[in-house]
């Protein structure tokens, strides 16, 4: 199995079976994310820096409006696809297996968490793994200590309150807060 294989596998939801030759590559790609968020994380870089950084990990080239406050973790970080103009504030958390995408303009706060596996229910298969990606619009905020569950999507110009676990999709424009989060507000806005 090779890269191209292994994100074709995931990005059609296919289950990662415990032990399989795809779960085996995934263990490979953590170990390199490992290394390059050592290298993000283990002392001070600047701006450009981080950028390339963050483009190797992620295997494609970030825009110079991209932006990272480290530290950053990933698990993979092959699947991380980032608009123009991104924000990462420090001590996020991407576990992007199941694709996570970040539309144009987003912010993300202080330790969100933002989870695409989910394991198999039944005991005996546990550690299989179940990818959904987690698709956020433009000009999306999310909040500090929030976390995002896999297969969400996050409509354009929606704001996550602080340490709201998202479960469901959530409209444009809307605010949504709470365990599980639950829609607060809803509002009308242009994006250019």
């Amino acid at each position: 199995m090779d890269l191209e294989a292994f994100l074709d596998h995931l990005n059609q939801g296919k289950k990662v079976q415990g032990g399989s030759e795809a779960h085996q590559f995934m263990h490979g790609v953590s170990q390199e994310a490992l290394r390059i968020t050592a290298e993000i994380n283990g002392r001070y870089h600047e701006p450009e820096e981080l950028r390339a950084l963050f483009s190797e990990l992620i295997g494609r080239p970030v825009d110079e409006s991209f932006g990272l406050f480290p530290p950053f973790y990933t698990d993979c970080g092959k699947n991380i696809h980032v608009g123009k103009q991104v924000f990462i504030n420090m001590g996020c958390k991407f576990q992007d297996q199941g694709g996570i995408f970040i539309g144009d303009g987003s912010l993300i706060g202080h330790n969100v968490v933002l989870a695409t596996l989910n394991h198999a229910i039944p005991p005996e298969d546990r550690s299989s793994m179940l990818p959904a990606p987690i698709r956020i619009g433009r000009h999306v905020w999310i909040g500090a200590n929030a976390t995002v569950l896999p297969g969400v999507t996050i409509g354009d110009g929606a704001i996550i309150a602080a340490g709201a676990v998202v479960t469901r999709d959530v409209p444009e424009n809307a605010i949504v807060g709470g365990v599980p989060a639950r829609i607060m507000r809803q509002f009308k806005e242009e994006l250019s």
